[in-house]
């Protein structure tokens, strides 16, 4: 029989693709971990930033812009009359062509050294008006809750694109070591017609999809370690399951590579932001200032309240939602607009203008933009007597802080709000003035997907320039 002999050479040779592929598989390990955490890391922008962080605040279900913020005389002159003709056609969901316009109850003073024009739902955002720019000519392509809401948060009509959320720190990273990057408060009352995919990722990498905090007292559970584990034990466990996992990690794998990193944010989470979400350690007239501890405004306060300490934290971008579950419990007011928005807005007005003017005494109002809307407003016509039906031709939205220039109005809708008229504004000229003050380029900001360059505004947006 032949044998072989190999010298130390030719054994070193024949035997370098072996060790050199291991070591190359070790490596494209550690880069897909290194581009994972890279990608949540701080970013520069592409212009000069006025703003670091977001906090949208969802009003979900549809907030009628002739109860809150665009008072319209003719409209409650013409109460119960079918709409003139020369204000053109409309689509609706439920409302009849013969319906007769209703007027609203609700009272409109101006306020602020500006003069603005705010309902008597929120006395206390009228307060702080002269910080806000209200926006009252905005539109959109829908009127069904599911796609309006896509629309609103993403751009787009239909679930897998991303979400402004998304975008944001896809282009700027996150600031904070222990905190997620992007947040998502949702309303108590349950999960919206679009559900969580509004609030999603899309096709950019798992690195950027949001943490959905718990509604009530204890948004994350588990904070504290176990009873009789010690920090030293818990690490070396994430330690040990961490190399576990990195021994079948692929480079073409970043959804694993996310995970990973998930469970390393929360060992964090548990040893350094506990308390982030105490807000027991807060003076008693800051929670007075935001409604905590009573009622309606209790739940809705700590979650401002929380989306503050967000931010102070170096949360990139947060959702706080007003408005759950289906029908009544949203600002979906068919059955009875009085009813309804006078108790959506009880539960909201109060934390509002707090976080407002807390924001505005930290010093963070100036780097904070802070976003006001829902997916579309509410129909001129009556619904049902007392109610009014989804409205998505022109309604209202308002932005303050991160330089925005506030106490102004912009826009306008016809005389009985029916149609956006002067300076109109679509949901994507909304997103491109968000991305312009966190110094994000709409052009630049983009994503390959099925052979094209996708962004956040599907058609070219353009940026609110009156209030920047």
């Amino acid at each position: 029989m032949n044998q072989t002999c190999f010298g130390r050479r030719q054994m070193l040779g024949d035997s370098f693709c072996g060790f050199g592929s291991l070591a190359l598989a070790a490596m494209l390990r550690q880069e897909t971990l290194a581009e994972t955490k890279s990608s949540l890391g701080p970013k520069p922008p592409h212009l000069s930033a006025k703003a670091k962080s977001v906090i949208f605040l969802f009003m979900a279900g549809g907030p009628s812009h002739l109860e809150t913020f665009d008072p319209k005389p003719l409209l409650n002159a013409l109460n119960g009359e079918v709409r003139p003709t020369e204000f053109g056609d409309a689509k609706y969901q439920f409302v009849q062509k013969d319906a007769r316009l209703l007027g609203t109850k609700r009272q409109f003073q101006p306020h602020g050294q500006s003069g603005i024009e705010v309902s008597d739902l929120f006395p206390n955002v009228s307060n702080v008006i002269d910080d806000i720019a209200v926006i009252r000519s905005c539109y959109g392509d829908m009127v069904v809750h599911s796609a309006a809401q896509y629309e609103l948060l993403s751009g787009r009509v239909m679930p897998g694109f991303p979400s402004m959320g998304a975008w944001t720190i896809y282009g700027l990273g996150s600031e904070s070591q222990s905190l997620p990057a992007y947040v998502v408060m949702p309303d108590p009352e349950g999960a919206l017609e679009a559900g969580q995919p509004m609030y999603g990722n899309g096709f950019l990498p798992a690195a950027y999809q949001p943490t959905m905090f718990r509604p009530g007292e204890r948004p994350v559970l588990n904070l504290e370690l176990p009873p009789g584990v010690s920090l030293n034990e818990r690490r070396r466990t994430m330690d040990l399951i961490r190399n576990l996992n990195e021994a079948s990690l692929t480079s073409q794998d970043l959804e694993f590579a996310a995970r990973l990193e998930s469970y390393e944010l929360a060992f964090k989470m548990q040893t350094e932001a506990p308390d982030v979400f105490d807000v027991s350690r807060e003076s008693e007239e800051t929670l007075r200032l935001y409604g905590v501890g009573t009622e309606p405004t209790d739940d809705y306060g700590r979650r401002c309240l929380l989306a503050r300490r967000m931010v102070e934290h170096g949360v990139r971008f947060t959702v706080v939602v007003s408005g759950g579950g289906s029908g009544n419990t949203q600002w979906d007011a068919h059955g009875d607009i009085e009813e309804n928005h006078c108790r959506m807005a009880a539960e909201t007005d109060k934390p509002i203008a707090g976080l407002l003017t807390d924001l505005k005494r930290r010093g963070l109002l100036d780097t904070t933009l802070v976003v006001w809307g829902g997916e579309f407003g509410r129909s001129p016509e009556a619904q049902g007597g007392k109610g009014r039906d989804h409205h998505n031709l022109g309604f209202s939205m308002w932005m303050a802080g991160g330089g925005i220039r506030g106490g102004q109005v912009v826009g306008s809708t016809d005389a009985i709000g029916l149609r956006a008229i002067e300076s109109p504004y679509h949901f994507r000229d909304i997103h491109t003035t968000i991305l312009n003050q966190l110094g994000l380029d709409q052009d630049l900001l983009t994503y390959p997907h099925l052979g094209r360059n996708e962004r956040l505004t599907q058609l070219r947006g353009k940026v609110i320039h009156q209030i920047v």
